[in-house]
């Protein structure tokens, strides 16, 4: 019989799965929403990503909404601000990392075809606007999640969420690479 887990037994269960060998970070540019922002906190605690920058318009810590989506997690995430998200780009790539846009653009590649490095960024954008296109410039590439249905976007957390637990979890050193969003 199944039986939910809860407290110790929860804890024991989820302790079990290894984190796959991958570093993640978030820049949230000009996202205006604070639910989108505690979700992003949220799913960066849950993925183990190593920071969030909140850039421009995003609305920063404290504030009761991020603390109540995020359940807190703003304590336990690394993070900072700074106005323009230029400054966290060339920050996060100088560290490493291949900053990748979450936006649909003329060269934008599914996310499950992408082959991620070891450290990869996910660059939000504002929730009505999207990454602007100088961010965009400034990114190793676009990647989008495909729309089937009549509206042509997710939240920004959700989309957060698919594009960071997908890069956690492709197989790893398997040299089948299918393809690489480059800019």
């Amino acid at each position: 019989m199944q039986k939910q887990l809860a407290g110790k037994a929860l804890k024991e269960f989820l302790k079990a799965d290894e984190r796959p060998p991958i570093e993640i970070a978030f820049v949230m540019q000009d996202v205006a929403d604070p639910v989108n922002i505690g979700a992003a906190f949220r799913i960066a605690d849950a993925c183990g990503a190593s920071e969030i920058v909140l850039t421009g318009l995003s609305p920063i810590p404290p504030d009761p909404t991020i603390h109540g989506v995020g359940r807190g997690t703003h304590r336990r995430v690394a993070w900072s601000y700074v106005k323009d998200a230029s400054e966290a780009l060339s920050r996060l790539r100088s560290e490493g990392y291949a900053c990748y846009a979450l936006e649909v653009s003329s060269n934008a590649v599914p996310y499950h075809l992408v082959d991620y490095p070891d450290k990869a960024c996910f660059v939000a954008g504002n929730e009505h606007h999207g990454v602007t296109n100088r961010i965009l410039a400034q990114c190793n590439g676009a990647i989008y999640i495909p729309m089937y249905g009549k509206i042509r976007s997710l939240n920004v957390h959700v989309a957060l969420a698919i594009v960071s637990y997908h890069a956690l979890h492709q197989p790893r050193g398997s040299g089948e690479a299918k393809a690489q969003a480059t800019g």
